[in-house]
């Protein structure tokens, strides 16, 4: 007969009351109630000690937590996150560590719960992800084999222009090459953009773009005056599907968070 939750105190009053009586030896007793001796003892004492209020569960909540935040920590926490709402937990950490250099700092995921009770996360939609339509594009494995580049719309300057600027990505380490404001995508402005970043950096094997200007036009191949350069240095262009931003993933990141810490307030000129 175990000891069910909904009659749980019932029970434990029976156990002390069949005790009481004196009807079975405690080993006895612990059998018919489907309990060890050990837990036996342990409401004896109980009763003992706290009469049949002592019978009631008591909090499993440990004592003491040596591992607790501090209450400044959590506070600095959240703290910097209203400031930056798009701040994740390990940039949080860094900043509120030098802030508080001799208080114990939580993991990651602590402070991501942190974050979450607070209501301080915007909860997004999951877009749906349409399956491609094409051949698979080139896994990005190593560094300097596959770029990916992008212009990151117009935004107007407080001088009055507007600007386009030129992001060139490191597929596999995420490394921003380049975030270059251009008052156009000509491929008169784009071109040296790139010729820089080779010389700096070597050239990769293959760049991924999306189908805009100057990466690809409408002429066979889809191929551009920027493009058939590329070919030239030995370096493969690779358009993804047209209308899907998805396959160039890691940069639409990108360009979320540049777009959320580089535009309020807008810059004063493009330099």
């Amino acid at each position: 007969m175990p000891w069910r939750e909904t009659l749980l105190m019932d029970q434990r009053v029976q156990f002390i009351a069949d005790y009481q009586r004196d009807v079975f030896d405690l080993a006895g007793l612990a059998r018919r109630y489907g309990i060890s001796r050990k837990t036996a003892y342990k409401w004896l004492d109980r009763y003992e000690t706290g009469g049949p209020a002592g019978l009631a569960d008591r909090s499993r909540r440990p004592r003491q937590s040596p591992h607790a935040i501090g209450p400044a920590v959590v506070t600095a926490l959240l703290d910097v996150r209203r400031h930056h709402p798009t701040w994740g937990a390990k940039k949080l950490l860094k900043v509120v560590a030098t802030r508080h250099p001799s208080g114990t700092l939580p993991a990651r995921s602590t402070v991501c719960d942190l974050r979450d009770r607070a209501g301080l996360v915007t909860a997004r939609r999951r877009r749906h992800v349409p399956p491609h339509p094409g051949h698979p594009l080139v896994p990005m494995t190593a560094p300097n084999g596959t770029w990916t580049a992008d212009f990151k719309g117009q935004f107007k300057t407080r001088d009055g222009l507007y600007g386009s600027p030129l992001t060139i990505v490191d597929g596999c380490s995420r490394y921003l090459l380049a975030c270059q404001g251009l008052l156009s995508t000509a491929i008169a402005t784009a071109k040296p953009v790139f010729l820089r970043l080779f010389q700096e950096y070597g050239l990769p094997q293959i760049i991924r773009t999306d189908n805009g200007v100057p990466f690809a036009t409408t002429a066979l191949g889809r191929l551009s005056t920027l493009s058939v350069w590329w070919i030239r240095l030995g370096i493969l262009p690779e358009l993804i599907a047209p209308a899907s931003p998805q396959q160039n993933g890691r940069h639409e990141r990108m360009h979320r968070t540049l777009k959320a810490e580089a535009t309020r307030p807008p810059s004063g000129n493009l330099q």
